[in-house]
């Protein structure tokens, strides 16, 4: 396992990996379709103890209790043979392990790589902040590796093993260019931490990604308001915008919640949900250019302000 520059570490065949589920549990065939993916990689693939359970609770959409799940990653993130832990999937259930996790144990341990997206973005809040280390956000194990997706694979394989990796928008809201911390992550989450002891640090100086699916565009509109009124854009240098499967027409929304922020704006960039998806990492420098519709690895030196914002862009 190799450092990225910035990023989380990268990846090496013949590295151990570990598949756990702090959110829903994994349904067997699909995890095995995922974990062979992995498998297809040259990692070898080892499975969390509870990925496959349900809550003694009754809560049958948590993948064990709330310390079994944490015990799972906890373990995973502590194994010195463990090169990176790979969430199985999303739904609900990360936030809850969060006050389960023994911080200080896991800031003793050797930084590995955390991949996952969705629900896992308390995870990835988390991470950064108590933590210290960048993480991966991209397709997970069961919910999209396992349905073969030809592209979405081989864009993970690139983002595992090492390569600077660039995505592209399909729209500029707001022109110009900015560079910093990419920070963010699904939105729903994001809002759902706020006034916790977990809450996101706001995103000054950083470029904020935000993403959801299956969300009316009220709601999208009232979380990116709940945001805006807890401070979280303060000083924020350039926002991407992922998928939005489900969520209707957003396009006003965006303009009367974001584009007034006055920074650039790239939308329509594949990462978080539905197929064709990329892989970001996030805590690493990048670099945004709404012009050209493109977010790249960043040459480091802090934020840049917006530079030759331009006119919107269908």
């Amino acid at each position: 396992m190799g450092d990225l520059g910035g990023g989380p570490p990268s990846l090496r065949a013949g590295d151990r990996v570990a598949v756990v589920a702090p959110s829903y549990p994994a349904e067997p065939e699909r995890l095995e379709r995922g974990c062979a993916v992995l498998r297809s990689f040259g990692l070898e693939v080892m499975v969390g103890k509870h990925a496959l359970d349900r809550a003694p609770s009754g809560l049958a959409y948590l993948a064990g209790s709330d310390d079994e799940r944490a015990a799972d990653l906890q373990a995973a993130w502590c194994d010195p043979a463990i090169s990176a832990v790979f969430c199985a999937r999303g739904g609900y259930g990360a936030a809850r392990v969060l006050d389960h996790l023994d911080w200080e144990t896991m800031a003793r341990a050797a930084p590995k790589l955390f991949h996952g997206s969705s629900d896992i973005t308390a995870l990835h809040i988390a991470f950064a902040q108590r933590l210290g280390v960048p993480t991966s956000f991209g397709p997970m194990v069961v919910s999209t590796l396992a349905d073969g997706e030809p592209e979405t694979i081989a864009y993970l394989r690139e983002a595992l093993f090492g390569t600077d990796i660039t995505v592209r928008g399909t729209g500029t809201l707001r022109g110009g260019r900015a560079r910093g911390t990419l920070t963010g992550g699904n939105l729903a989450l994001l809002t759902s931490l706020l006034g916790t002891p977990h809450a996101p640090e706001p995103a000054t100086g950083r470029i904020a990604f935000i993403e959801d699916v299956n969300e009316a565009p009220y709601r999208v509109d009232r979380m990116l308001t709940q945001l805006l009124q807890a401070g979280w854009f303060e000083g924020v240098a350039g926002i991407v915008l992922g998928t939005w499967i489900g969520c209707g027409d957003l396009e006003a929304v965006f303009a009367d919640r974001l584009v007034p922020i006055g920074v650039p704006i790239l939308a329509g960039v594949p990462v978080g949900h539905g197929p064709g998806q990329r892989t970001i990492r996030l805590g690493a420098d990048v670099e945004l250019d709404a012009d050209a519709r493109v977010l790249g690895p960043g040459t480091g030196g802090g934020a840049e302000g917006p530079s030759h914002p331009g006119e919107e862009t269908p």
